[in-house]
């Protein structure tokens, strides 16, 4: 099932969801033709498999504690920092507790 983006000039929501988070799923918020933003939840202990996308990437904990890993070494991410990387670096994503986070990946034309 598709998600659905948020069109040109609607608002969405990134507040922390709080007591709610548990209730959560992961969902897009837009994709352009070079930009996809998502709200990535991840419940405590679990995982992301490693992967890599051609553009760079952020990752904005918005709550919880999440883990990156990567080729250079883990990188914790708390509530309120955000994660630069490369494209075509390969990494993967846990929760240490139930976290969310904005994902933003700049898209590559084919």
């Amino acid at each position: 099932m598709a998600l659905e983006h948020a069109a040109p000039g609607e608002p969405r929501d990134v507040r922390p969801f709080g007591s709610a988070l548990a209730d959560q799923k992961t969902q897009a918020i837009f994709k352009s033709r070079q930009l996809e933003v998502m709200r990535l939840v991840l419940r405590a202990g679990r995982k992301l498999p490693p992967h890599k996308v051609p553009g760079e990437i952020t990752i904005h904990c918005i709550e919880g504690t999440m883990i990156v890993g990567l080729d250079s070494g883990a990188r914790r991410l708390e509530a309120g920092q955000i994660l630069f990387l490369q494209g075509d670096e390969m990494h993967d994503v846990s929760a240490e507790s139930d976290a969310s986070a904005l994902v933003t990946i700049v898209l590559r034309d084919g």
